[in-house]
């Protein structure tokens, strides 16, 4: 990192931790006591201060990661300046850890756009600055840095896995991505992703050597076509049966499937991926949360997805293709008819926003979820497009992640998108300055408008004193 670069990132870190300071202060003056899954976190949290490790409420349905971080670092804290009594675990002692997860997430942002893209010599230190700005204040991520909720230090150790895993230290990437695990455990997903990395670097050495052998310039040169992606199959197959290529490749990853491996007995011990209360948390096949997460997506990179350039490119790709583009959103049009579920918590709470996106949305008419087929092939072949100077190993190891993370998940809940749309983000291609400076000031209002909201327009249920709150 340059000299200039250096003054510039730590003034840029600076002036962001001032700011969620500020913002500390003034939600900790207007919600002083737990707030939603506050409720059950934060008791937890100080059952463990009090040294009742045993104790555990069944309504929590994470591992223990971010209690034992807390009391790691409240505790030490707390003998150093003297501090007694409730002060020491109280709410806002707590939510302060989520403030420096969230530090140290800009610090990780960083430093991966600076691994992720070290070859681009275009790429200035003033845009890597701006899109770690602007990736710290991704509205969803950055509420929740100010309430004692799991998601900062989820992303913490899992993006700090990431970097490790990008610099071959792949034995402290899976120490890391352990404790990403402890936090959700859903993030064994980017356990495997990490691994993934190294599987495809190699698959695209031994697919370039095959290449080269056959001097057939037209795979490379055509890529994306029907017959380019049977023939990486066939590839991708033939290299993964051989004895001596599963050997290389279980050399390299070997501390990733120690891992998975705990994962799995983690599993059968607890008799399911869910810890405590599992009745409102059941793994089913819901495919329509892809497209949930692919208009997620666009909303949120608007500025890089939505433009006249990639409409008309995807309008020519589809007067090209019209038998491919009719076959996917036949597809389409079934996995949503068969495997759209709505959850309890999607209809009854009313704090949230996915509650009125779906009633403002698709509970306006029940076709209204087919209607929205072509806006999710839209976003699907965008969100593609942006990817495509990756190799296609690396492509294709990204979505079955992106799989395994989503479609899983029964409730529509905008907090599982944050760390695959971070990967996703981090690892497209720098946009140029007008647009990256547009994206920044959508964030800053979406978080506006949300501490607005969640601050001055409060309201009350029907038989209740508890004052409620808009949150994500």
């Amino acid at each position: 990192m340059e000299r200039s670069e250096a003054r510039g990132f730590s003034a840029a870190m600076s002036g962001a931790f001032l700011l969620s300071c500020l913002l500390f202060a003034a939600i900790n003056r207007h919600q002083r006591g737990p707030y939603m899954d506050e409720a059950f976190h934060v008791p937890q949290a100080q059952a463990y201060c009090h040294g009742r490790f045993l104790q555990w409420d069944p309504m929590i349905t994470t591992l223990p990661g971010l209690y034992l971080v807390s009391v790691g670092a409240v505790k030490p804290a707390a003998w150093l300046f003297g501090w007694t009594g409730s002060v020491v675990c109280c709410a806002g002692m707590l939510r302060f850890i989520n403030l420096l997860f969230s530090a140290g997430n800009f610090y990780l942002l960083h430093l991966l756009l600076f691994k992720i893209h070290q070859k681009n010599k275009a790429v200035s230190g003033f845009q890597r600055i701006l899109s770690t700005l602007t990736l710290a204040m991704f509205p969803t991520l950055y509420f929740f840095t100010f309430l004692y909720y799991t998601d900062p230090g989820s992303v913490f150790f899992t993006l700090f896995a990431y970097l490790m895993c990008l610099y071959g230290n792949h034995k402290t990437s899976a120490l890391l991505g352990f404790c990403g695990f402890m936090f959700r455990q859903t993030n064994i997903v980017w356990t495997v992703f990490c691994a993934g990395n190294v599987v495809a670097e190699k698959l695209n050495e031994a697919w370039k050597t095959e290449l080269q052998k056959k001097k057939d310039e037209k795979i490379s040169s055509r890529k994306g076509s029907f017959s380019d992606l049977i023939r990486i199959l066939q590839f991708l197959t033939e290299y993964l049966i051989t004895p001596k290529n599963l050997v290389i490749l279980t050399a390299l990853t070997w501390p990733y499937i120690i891992l998975v491996t705990v994962f799995f007995g983690f599993v059968f011990i607890n008799g399911g991926i869910v810890v405590g209360d599992r009745s409102s948390h059941e793994a089913c096949l819901h495919f329509p949360q892809l497209f949930y997460f692919l208009s997620f997506t666009v909303f949120f990179s608007f500025p890089h997805l939505l433009t006249p350039t990639k409409i008309r490119k995807f309008l020519l790709s589809l007067r090209k293709h019209p038998v491919q583009y009719s076959l996917i959103a036949v597809i389409s049009l079934f996995l949503i008819w068969k495997f759209t579920y709505v959850h309890k918590y999607l209809l009854a709470d009313n704090r949230h926003y996915t509650f009125y996106v779906w009633r403002k949305v698709f509970q306006r008419h029940d076709l209204v979820k087919y209607v929205l087929v072509p806006v999710y092939i839209f976003a699907g072949w965008s969100f593609a497009d942006t990817l495509k100077s990756k190799s296609i190993f690396w492509i294709l190891m990204y979505f079955v992640c992106l799989l395994a993370v989503t479609v899983p998940q029964k409730l529509l809940e905008f907090r599982y998108f944050i760390l695959p749309f971070l990967i996703y983000r981090l690892n497209i291609p720098f946009p140029s300055v007008y647009r990256q400076l547009l994206e920044l000031a959508f964030y800053i209002v979406v978080n506006a408008v949300t501490f607005y909201l969640f601050l001055n327009r409060t309201f009350q249920w029907p038989n209740s004193d508890e004052i409620q709150r808009f949150m994500w």
